[in-house]
């Protein structure tokens, strides 16, 4: 993917309400921020430019939303979509490899949305279902594990599906096709919408893994 430099991203991102400068104090505290107790957390890893996740917030007020995006320009034109301050949604800056130093014990479901497919075998441990990156999604989630994942890659999505359920997770609402399959009106991605139109098929799942405490 080719990132279009955004000249004055920086001016963009710090004017941003939306957006929080240093997740990592936030680490175990992040209901504090919501100034919620109650209401379950949510995030996007890769939210890439953020339609899929601020449709979200404005659809589940009665959820916390955190998009994470590592590339500045990328998320300078994901804060730009935001005309209104949404008390159930910020955005961060993060690289998904540091994603236990921000969260501990307190996500209740991750949106993987076409991740980086990372086709090169010795690449095949920074895929955002790899078992390396699963390892540390254990630290950060609350009680029962939940990842919906969504891609145009075929390749991926069969890696993901091997991956997730050597890892102990359930698999179901598995999709081959989703946009044929599926009657529901459903929350899509910049990409994604792209793709449908030019007809690419779109894999899908969603992933459950009990906590052995439970």
């Amino acid at each position: 993917m080719r990132l279009r430099n955004v000249k004055n991203k920086e001016q963009i991102i710090n004017a941003s309400s939306s957006f929080l400068e240093n997740p990592k104090t936030y680490q175990g505290k992040w209901k504090t921020l919501f100034h919620n107790n109650n209401k379950k957390l949510y995030i996007e890893i890769g939210m890439g430019k953020g339609k899929f996740i601020i449709e979200n917030a404005k659809k589940y007020p009665e959820i916390n939303f955190i998009g994470i995006e590592k590339f500045d320009s990328v998320l300078a034109r994901a804060l730009e979509k935001i005309k209104e301050k949404l008390p159930n949604l910020y955005m961060i800056r993060l690289d998904a490899k540091d994603i236990d130093e921000v969260f501990d014990h307190e996500v209740d479901q991750i949106y993987l949305n076409f991740s980086d497919p990372w086709p090169k075998k010795r690449h095949a441990k920074r895929r955002l279902t790899s078992h390396q990156l699963l390892e540390k999604y254990d630290s950060i989630f609350k009680g029962e594990k939940v990842i919906q994942f969504r891609t145009d890659n075929r390749v991926l999505f069969e890696f993901s599906i091997e991956s997730l359920s050597t890892y102990g997770y359930l698999l179901k609402e598995i999709h081959l096709n989703l946009h044929k399959e599926n009657n529901v009106e459903l929350i899509t991605t910049e990409y994604e919408d792209r793709f449908v139109k030019q007809n690419k098929r779109i894999y899908e799942l969603k992933a459950y893994k009990k906590d052995s405490n439970l």
